[in-house]
C-alpha cells in the first residue's frame, strides 16, 4: 500500500471533489448528531449507555465514522490519504483515551493538537522546499509551484489559528457549546478563509492545457 502521490504526478488518481468533501466532513456530522441525540441513542440501543453520556457516545461514533471514511478513501484511490490518515490516528488515540478514562478533555484537545500538527507539517515542509498542501487539494486546484507555496503558507498559519481558537473555546464554554462551535463555528470560518483564497487561486492557476497534461 502506498501513500498519496505528489501533485501533478500522472499516476495520481483524482477523487470527485464533492465525494472527497463528504468523506472529510461526514465524521464531523456524525459526531454532532450523536452528541445532540445521545440520550435518544442510549434509549434505543441500551448497549451504548455503557459508554457514558452523549459526548462519549458521540466520541465512539466519531471514531467509527472516521475509520469508515478513511477506508472508503483508500478503496477509491488505492492510496493512503496523508492528512485524513493523520487525523484518523489522533481521533482513535484521543477518542480512545476519552472513552477509556471517561474524560472528555482528551477529545476536546484533539482539534488543538491536530491543527497545530498540520500547521507544523505545512510550514515545516515549506522550510524544506515542499508544498505539502498540494497532496490534499491537487484534485481540486491546479496551481503553479509558487501558487502552492503561497497557499501552503496561508493554510499553515490558518491551522495554528484554529488550534488557538479551539483552546480558547473548549476551556471557556460547556461541552454542548463546544460541539456546536466545532461544527457550526469552525466550518463557516474555514469556508470564509477558503473564499478569501480565490484571488490567489485565480492568479496562480495553471493554464487549462497544462493542468490536463
Amino acid at each position: 500500500m502506498e501513500f498519496e502521490r505528489a501533485p501533478h504526478d500522472p499516476d495520481r488518481k483524482a477523487v470527485n471533489p464533492l465525494l472527497k468533501l463528504a468523506l472529510e466532513l461526514g465524521p464531523l456530522g456524525v459526531f454532532f448528531f450523536a452528541n445532540a441525540r445521545g440520550e435518544w441513542l442510549a434509549e434505543k440501543f441500551p448497549a451504548l449507555a455503557a459508554l457514558g453520556g452523549p459526548i462519549f457516545i458521540a466520541t465512539a461514533f466519531f471514531i467509527v465514522a472516521t475509520l469508515i471514511a478513511l477506508v472508503a478513501s483508500l478503496a477509491l484511490t488505492r492510496r493512503l490519504p496523508i492528512m485524513p490518515l493523520v487525523t484518523a490516528i489522533f481521533v482513535v488515540a484521543f477518542g480512545g483515551l476519552t472513552l477509556w478514562l471517561q474524560n472528555e478533555t482528551f477529545i476536546k484537545m484533539k482539534p488543538t493538537i491536530v491543527n497545530a500538527l498540520f500547521g507544523v507539517i505545512l510550514l515545516g515542509g515549506l522550510a524544506f522546499g515542499k508544498s505539502l498542501l498540494g497532496y490534499v487539494f491537487d484534485s481540486v486546484f491546479k496551481l503553479t509551484d509558487e501558487g502552492w507555496r503561497k497557499l501552503t503558507l496561508r493554510w499553515g498559519l490558518f491551522f495554528f489559528f484554529l488550534a488557538i481558537v479551539n483552546e480558547i473555546v473548549w476551556r471557556t464554554v460547556s461541552t454542548d457549546m463546544w460541539v456546536n462551535f466545532k461544527v457550526f463555528g469552525i466550518m463557516p470560518i474555514t469556508f470564509a478563509f477558503t473564499l478569501f483564497q480565490i484571488p490567489l487561486l485565480t492568479r496562480y492557476a495553471l493554464p487549462r492545457e497544462s493542468a490536463e497534461n
